[in-house]
């Protein structure tokens, strides 16, 4: 959630800059900068950003596992043997898949 005392000038942000990058640092939160009364940019530190791409990361993870296990519920699922050759035939490959894992010709 923003708070009223993260939002503040470009202009402030610039005078007092490296108080500002230490309350971030401190905080966690990030700051929205304002141009002319509009909100322009947003700064953040660098820790608390690289968190947020991981929890946004993981919240992506875990909607595609989501997702698969919601086509599996709703299309269900086919063989190993179908997908194989669903997939040669989509992609005009010649040949198939050995048990050792290693395609054949």
């Amino acid at each position: 959630m923003i708070r009223v005392e993260d939002i503040m000038p470009l202009s402030e942000f610039q005078r007092h800059a490296r108080e500002r990058i230490a309350a971030l640092k401190d905080t966690g939160r990030p700051t929205i900068l304002t141009v002319n009364g509009r909100s322009e940019v947003v700064v953040q530190d660098a820790a608390a950003y690289q968190l947020l791409l991981d929890r946004l990361d993981r919240y992506e993870t875990i909607e595609a596992i989501n997702e698969g296990l919601h086509s599996i519920e709703t299309e269900g699922t086919i063989s190993l043997e179908e997908f194989e050759a669903w997939m040669r035939e989509k992609y005009g490959i010649r040949g198939s898949i050995r048990e050792d894992g290693e395609a054949s010709a």
